[in-house]
């Protein structure tokens, strides 16, 4: 990662190639213009084929974590592009349309002002990926970040467990759109993965990509509940043939949510689906990550699998609530030379 530029230059990641490609063109891959997804048939010899070795992977990770930093001004900008491809989120039984609102001012504003003057990035505007709530709170998100450009993303088809009957996960679906969700996360069947039924996975998951209409979808593995890599890696070639804007490690609810080696096995099936259909995915982990350096091992994972073009908001993102806290409190250490108080960042 030598090539990183001071914070004031980061604002933009290498994003030329994208932007002066062929119309339509989302994302490059070793020079490869890349479209955004609209799935493909199911491929069921190459569900079968997909292979994980779970050894190395794990030896992968580990050295990832070891031989991987940055310092000073780069860490800085790094941690600016991980709140851009934040998905702030509240997901807790006791939210209420005030917290919410409250939320979305801080979406809106993520670093406090005085901090942004210290680090001298005022014509950043930095602003986080989205608002992640219930549907109940939708339209009260909507309306709190209405002109501000961040999307709000709903948690659906019976989050977290997706056990509830399919109808009623589809309407759910359809009733978040229409209130202004922009962005679906939806849970999958989980028993389809552990029968290996994918014709079942894949038309439920077909079924939510037409209901979600012109908003992005989300698809969440539940990867804490998959038990293998090798399904983990399954489950995500399924999800990309049948439609999805991005793939999710988890709810956020598993006893254990993303992790290093899940997501290696998550953004290299993303590559091979790109090189095989010329098709884009972007990549979201959730639950777990919580302090300032897990988000640059993932950022710096994104761009060593993927390169610049998934180091954007339009291709990765992180499900985070807690996450936001830390780095902004590493940020006020590198402006001033000194930890500020838990307390002094608050989130809502």
């Amino acid at each position: 990662m030598s090539d990183d530029k001071p914070i004031r230059d980061r604002k933009e990641i290498d994003t030329r190639n994208i932007e002066g490609a062929a119309g339509g063109t989302i994302a490059v891959l070793r020079g490869q213009p890349l479209l955004s997804n609209k799935g493909i048939p199911l491929n069921l010899d190459w569900v079968r084929d997909v292979r994980v070795n779970t050894s190395a992977v794990e030896r992968r990770a580990q050295s990832h974590v070891a031989r991987r930093t940055v310092k000073k001004e780069w860490q800085a900008a790094w941690l600016l592009r991980a709140i851009t491809c934040m998905d702030l989120t509240t997901l807790s039984g006791d939210d209420t349309d005030e917290r919410v609102r409250r939320l979305c001012a801080k979406a809106r504003q993520p670093l406090q002002q005085e901090l942004v003057r210290k680090l001298g990035i005022e014509d950043l505007h930095i602003k986080v990926g989205a608002v992640c709530v219930y549907h109940t709170f939708v339209e009260t998100a909507a309306a709190a970040l209405e002109g501000s450009g961040i999307p709000v993303a709903a948690v659906s088809t019976g989050f977290p467990a997706g056990l509830s009957p399919l109808a009623e996960r589809v309407a759910e679906i359809r009733r978040s759109v229409e209130a202004g969700a922009n962005e679906i996360d939806v849970v999958i069947t989980r028993a389809h993965v552990f029968g290996g039924r994918w014709q079942a996975l894949y038309d439920e998951i077909a079924t939510f990509k037409r209901a979600c209409g012109h908003a992005h979808m989300k698809v969440i593995l539940g990867t804490g509940d998959l038990l293998t890599l090798r399904n983990v890696a399954r489950a995500s070639v399924v999800a990309m043939m049948a439609g999805a804007d991005f793939i999710k490690t988890s709810t956020g609810k598993e006893p254990t949510n993303a992790t290093l080696p899940v997501s290696l096995v998550m953004v290299r099936a993303i590559r091979d689906y790109a090189q095989e259909t010329g098709m884009a995915v972007g990549f979201k982990p959730a639950g777990g990550i919580r302090t300032a350096k897990q988000s640059l091992d993932w950022l710096a994972l994104m761009k060593e699998e993927l390169g610049d073009s998934w180091l954007r908001a339009e291709m990765f993102r992180f499900g985070a609530s807690g996450l936001l806290g830390d780095i902004e409190r590493q940020l006020d250490h590198f402006a001033t030379g000194r930890y500020s108080a838990d307390y002094r960042h608050p989130l809502a």
